[in-house]
């Protein structure tokens, strides 16, 4: 029962850090990243369909994207995608394929990026310390119960909370990575 309240824990808070960092490939940097698009839906058809699923996407230098799609008909309706993000960027469509060009980020979108992705981290940090919390509210409902005695759920807790430390750490050295990318020139 103590081994399966850890092992739910450490899954939830490995989920918590993949969720980071898809969230953070989305952030964008001093580099275009196909990851920038992927995520943008295009009403293929009358259904919502990830770019991704319509086009290939390729970075051939540090700051441009080309979106070639896999039915030169959604043409259209990519660039049209892609005008309505958040992106800031003008699509140009030279009729096969869509090129985007990233203009060099400023000092203050550079700072404005930072602090976007030290909330997001700051988010993550909670739901690690909830899945702690959730956990050694278990352990003690086990202990209630009598299921486990008080040494046991001293042990499991101190274990929870090195899982914790250990998340946490993990979830600022990628955040530190991120920021070194978006100040990075």
């Amino acid at each position: 029962m103590v081994e399966d309240i850890l092992k739910d824990a450490e899954e939830r808070m490995q989920a918590a850090i993949r969720i980071l960092e898809e969230e953070l490939k989305r952030v964008r940097t001093g580099r275009a990243s196909p990851a920038l698009v992927e995520h943008i839906t295009i009403d293929y058809y009358g259904i919502p369909t990830p770019l991704i699923q319509l086009a290939a996407i390729t970075a051939p230098e540090p700051r441009m994207l080309i979106i070639k799609p896999f039915d030169p008909k959604t043409l259209p309706q990519i660039e049209r995608a892609i005008m309505t993000s958040d992106l800031g960027v003008n699509p140009s469509n030279d009729g096969k394929q869509i090129r985007l060009v990233f203009p060099p980020l400023t000092e203050e979108r550079r700072r404005e990026l930072v602090r976007l992705v030290a909330q997001r981290v700051e988010h993550t940090r909670v739901s690690i310390r909830n899945v702690r919390r959730d956990a050694i509210r278990d352990l003690r409902d086990l202990e209630d119960e009598g299921m486990i005695s008080e040494d046991e759920r001293y042990r499991a807790e101190k274990q929870v909370n090195e899982l914790t430390e250990k998340y946490i750490e993990k979830v600022e050295q990628i955040a530190e990575r991120k920021e070194k990318e978006i100040l990075e020139q």
